[in-house]
């Protein structure tokens, strides 16, 4: 088609400074990569191989944790190769890739924090009717429609993206992401903002579904000791971790925007990856500290390991 463009690779020049320290950043970023292997996998297994685990809260965490390994699967390794590339490019293919990776991600994760808000909410402002609110079937319906629907937003974005003649191949950033591509067009790109004007609305109509799920919240712990407790013990990782989510992608949507020349390369670098890799680390390691099922699992699970090598050891 006359109108789609012709390029087939795109470079990467996010990595032109990071010459002088690519063994350090690839050992570095390996150590990360295998941080959140463990505490997401860790999260996760104790969760399904728990049945006491198997309630509406701690399957939206189990949720969230694979997410976290989806999403930076479609980052950590492409990384950690380019640190030790001389030549840092990927295909047109991979990059729609890498982008549908990333973000439906990103919106998985939002999409199921904002479940997990709801949650709360029926627990603990209308505990009376909680099993029949957030029943086991509705639960698993919710959590389909958290990845559904993201998938189904990221699909009608990325597909639109190959349409667009681009004249140029140069992305300043060390990942594909889509607004960067946009960028590159030098036809109209009307259909894509559209596209992305609707996809931001609805993430921002979660924002408010979550403040206002907090509201009540607050408004009911207020109310007694129990309320209290159980938003000390449940809400407050939740509330951490939709901070830390939703500061993360501040940061990447500034530097998306707003991001200026004068910044050095180094500060966009990490503006442009905060996103994907303070989270992934954080969230499980937040649950897993504040909630006592999940913590208390944990400690007896390394007990019984350790104890088992201890026997064997002895044998």
């Amino acid at each position: 088609m006359s109108n789609t463009s012709s390029i087939i690779v795109f470079s990467l020049s996010g990595f032109n400074e990071t010459v002088n320290y690519r063994v350090t950043l690839f050992s570095l970023t390996l150590l990360s990569y295998c941080v959140i292997l463990v505490v997401n996998v860790s999260i996760i297994l104790t969760i399904i191989l728990d049945e006491n685990l198997h309630e509406p809260m701690y399957i939206c965490l189990c949720n969230l944790c694979i997410n976290e390994l989806y999403g930076t699967t479609g980052f950590y390794p492409k990384f950690t190769s380019d640190l030790l590339s001389d030549i840092q490019v990927i295909s047109y293919a991979g990059c729609l890739l890498q982008i549908f990776v990333i973000y439906s991600s990103a919106m998985v994760g939002f999409s199921v924090l904002a479940l997990m808000s709801y949650d709360r909410y029926v627990a603990i402002c209308r505990p009376l009717e909680y099993h029949s609110v957030m029943s086991l079937r509705r639960t698993v319906v919710l959590v389909s429609l958290s990845w559904f629907v993201p998938f189904c937003c990221v699909t009608m974005s990325v597909s639109l993206t190959p349409t667009l003649k681009l004249c140029g191949s140069h992305i300043e950033k060390l990942y594909c992401e889509n607004g960067s591509v946009i960028k590159l067009a030098c036809s109209s790109t009307t259909a894509n903002d559209i596209v992305r004007l609707i996809i931001i609305s609805f993430y921002c109509c979660h924002v408010l579904f979550i403040l206002g799920s907090y509201v009540q919240l607050v408004k009911s712990a207020v109310k007694s000791r129990e309320s209290r407790r159980k938003f000390t013990q449940t809400c407050v990782p939740h509330l951490l971790s939709l901070l830390n989510v939703t500061a993360a992608l501040l940061f990447d949507l500034m530097y998306s925007r707003y991001g200026s020349a004068s910044l050095p390369q180094s500060v966009k670098n990490f503006m442009a990856i905060e996103f994907l890799l303070i989270p992934p680390i954080l969230n499980p390691v937040i649950y897993g500290l504040v909630l006592t099922k999940i913590r208390s699992r944990i400690i007896s699970f390394c007990i019984k390991a350790g104890h088992r090598c201890k026997l064997r050891m002895n044998a």
